[in-house]
């Protein structure tokens, strides 16, 4: 008899952070596609910088924290700290080599060609460019900056994270000692990193970058000093936060005075200009504390994030994608009563295909109806000038039970957090911060209506956060409803947020921690126990990353037993393919386009008596284990019809897909014959088609795939 596998062998996972690193690779191909507009392109470089960025003031320092600690447990690979670090800053020197020369030698050319110049270092400007840029430096960028020298008296200033400088030698002119002395200046964020000079030609666009015209005059920062050499530098240090939820009394507090830290953080990561006077770097080196291998040396300017404001430049829409419209949803009329249309029947929302607008609707209706009695909802990341919470303090003020959980821990977003759950509490709201241990990453909103016949309470179920703005960058789905099931469950919901009340049984609704790892395992080995009967079994899913081991596991034992499993995983896939009697049966795409993709959905085939669910929570240990997600069952069969659509379109999608190989590598399908599926067009012309009425305009082109998008 055949020995059972062991389905959790470390050969058989790849490490949670090459895998990112391989997402963001992806990205970056979009850049060197040369089938996409250039500024799009450019959109795709910047995106790789900001999301490198958040990868190592978060998941690089995390690994950077457990070598500190003598942490020497390994990871489902089988991997140490001390080597993901170092398989990572080689991954990572290989990214940003593709990156910058997918830049110089790409993008660069192709901008001239199209008349933008970029002029990235100063001693290649003309007479009149130069005579422009001093005058703009005397008079915008002179009074702004604060140069500081080191000596004795004065120590090495802190070099706030992220931040731009310039790094200089100085001598003293008339000084008999001819040592060098070391000053910074910080590059100021508060204005435009990219200036705009004269042309050289009619009809020519040319740019500098703020920190090449403080180089230029930086010898009038020291007058009494010769200025040996300047070169820009940047740091990034640790931000990922250290609360002791349990000690703290006060987690608002808290979390302020945690903010305030970041800027103190450890070093971590240092980018100079390729090139930088070996003593310059040598004093750095030595000032912030970090070692050599965490030194990267740029061929091109630092931090490319600037490339997305050269992707919004006026007058040059042909170079650029054509902005889409996000378009009504069929079955709710603006301005009408959505509470009406939604006892019709249960209503399926795709974003961005279809515009968010009803969300916002539904919760500005009901903060002015006055049968309306109640509002809950939990918030995770909101707009900066979100309508919702402008609807949520307007129900409160017009006397409605408002509450609200304002998760104070979504990382990056903080503050922002802070400032709305002040302002809610004012308008008189109250206002939950969260569980202690555990972020609330649940999208819910309840509205509990007096009617004819009763209480009824309608409810909004999501993929995606409460947010306007992203709504019409990520690809989210959404779900309203009256059905009495999941309005007892939403009401449980809120209860055990706000009292800590565990209701013994749900009717429909499932909930992390506590149930919805096991929710997953049943549904995946139950395929597994039709497919051993011989019976047909699929399991289709879709979710941002999947690297929790025990799922992995079972999927493989699934496909062992001879269940058909099609993966779509946008970022992180701990999972291998095509391992010999463990993965065969198992397929993964990854879909990097014009939106973000990041609604959840998983289907299992049940017999033949299909099962669909949507949800918060990807396949990860930190949703299945220490956050409160929800994952919701989609029972309508014509809404059930829709979302195995979705699944089906981007199954097929041989445009924008990258599908895992065996060898770890993603791969672009061979279209070559075959009819070309971009599934995030095909959405766009099928919420066109189905469109009543003309929609309204976005001209937010701008996205940005970092995976803090949760």
């Amino acid at each position: 008899m055949e020995k059972p596998k062991d389905f959790l062998q470390p050969e058989y996972y790849e490490n949670r952070e090459l895998s990112w690193l391989k997402f963001n690779g992806r990205v970056l191909n979009e850049a060197r596609d040369k089938s996409i507009p250039l500024l799009e392109r450019l959109k795709f470089v910047s995106i790789t910088s900001s999301n490198l960025d958040e990868f190592f003031m978060v998941r690089v320092a995390s690994l950077k924290d457990m070598v500190h600690a003598k942490y020497k447990k390994k990871d489902i690979a089988g991997m140490t700290a001390t080597e993901q670090l170092a398989a990572i800053n080689r991954d990572t020197r290989e990214l940003v080599e593709l990156q910058y020369s997918t830049f110089n030698r790409s993008l660069l050319p192709l901008l001239g060609k199209n008349g933008i110049r970029l002029i990235l270092a100063h001693e290649d400007l003309n007479k009149e460019q130069g005579e422009y840029v001093d005058k703009y430096f005397q008079e915008n960028v002179y009074p702004v900056l604060t140069p500081m020298a080191v000596d004795a008296s004065r120590p090495f200033p802190l070099i706030r994270n992220k931040t731009l400088n310039l790094a200089a030698l100085l001598s003293k002119k008339d000084g008999k000692e001819k040592e060098a002395e070391f000053a910074t200046v910080q590059v100021p964020s508060v204005l435009d990193r990219l200036v705009q000079v004269p042309g050289e030609k009619q009809g020519e666009r040319a740019f500098i970058l703020l920190e090449q015209i403080i180089e230029r005059n930086i010898h009038r920062l020291f007058l009494n000093y010769d200025v040996l050499c300047a070169h820009p530098y940047r740091i990034m240090r640790n931000a990922d936060l250290t609360i002791d939820e349990d000690e703290a009394e006060d987690l608002l507090q808290e979390i302020q005075k945690q903010l305030k830290k970041r800027q103190w953080g450890e070093v971590i990561r240092l980018e100079v200009e390729d090139g930088m006077d070996k003593e310059l770097l040598s004093i750095l080196e030595k000032e912030l504390h970090i070692a050599r291998e965490d030194i990267f040396k740029i061929p091109g300017p630092l931090d490319l994030t600037f490339l997305m404001k050269m992707y919004g430049l006026e007058g040059c829409d042909k170079l650029r994608n054509k902005p889409y419209k996000p378009q009504p949803v069929p079955r709710i009329v603006p301005g009408e009563d959505i509470f009406a249309e939604i006892r019709k029947g249960d209503i399926l929302l795709h974003h961005p295909y279809q515009t968010f607008d009803p969300v916002v609707d539904f919760i500005r209706q009901a903060s002015v109806d006055p049968e309306v009695l109640a509002i809950k909802q939990t918030l995770y990341r909101v707009s900066g000038n979100s309508p919702i919470i402008a609807s949520l303090a307007q129900a409160a003020e017009n006397g409605k039970q408002v509450s609200v959980l304002v998760e104070l821990k979504a990382r990056f977003d903080e503050e922002n957090n802070i400032v709305w759950a002040k302002k809610l509490e004012k308008a008189g709201c109250h206002v939950i911060y969260g569980l202690v241990g555990l972020k609330t990453h649940s999208k819910i909103a309840l509205v509990v209506r007096r009617e004819e016949d009763g209480i009824r309470r309608y409810v909004h179920l999501g993929t995606g956060n409460y947010n306007d703005s992203t709504a019409k960058l990520y690809t989210d789905c959404g779900m309203f409803t009256c059905a009495e099931a999941i309005g007892e469950d939403a009401t449980a919901v809120f209860n055990m947020l706000s009292g800590y009340s565990e209701p013994l049984s749900w009717n429909r609704l499932v909930i992390a921690p506590l149930w919805l790892r096991k929710k997953f395992l049943w549904l995946i080995r139950r395929e597994t126990e039709f497919a051993r009967a011989g019976r047909k079994a699929f399991i289709k899913a879709k979710m941002n990353s999947l690297c929790d081991q025990e799922i992995i596991a079972a999927l493989y034992e699934a496909s062992a037993a001879g269940v058909q499993i099609e993966l779509v995983v946008r970022g992180i896939c701990c999972l291998k393919v095509g391992i010999p009697g463990v993965s065969e049966n198992i397929s993964v795409h990854s879909i990097v386009g014009n939106f973000l993709e990041h609604s959840r959905i998983f289907c299992f085939h049940n017999d033949g008596q299909e099962e669909i669910y949507m949800g918060s929570a990807d396949w990860m240990p930190r949703n299945l284990d220490r956050r409160v997600e929800i994952l919701f069952p989609v029972e309508n069969e014509e809404l059930k019809s829709q979302v195995r659509h979705i699944l089906k379109v981007q199954l097929e999608d041989n445009v924008k897909a990258h599908i895992l190989q065996p060898d770890g590598s993603y791969a672009k399908i061979d279209k070559r014959g075959k009819k070309l599926v971009n599934s995030q067009e095909q959405f766009c012309r099928e919420a066109k088609e189905a469109s009543p009425k003309p929609a309204t305009v976005y001209q937010e082109r701008v996205f940005i795939p970092a995976e803090s998008a949760e």
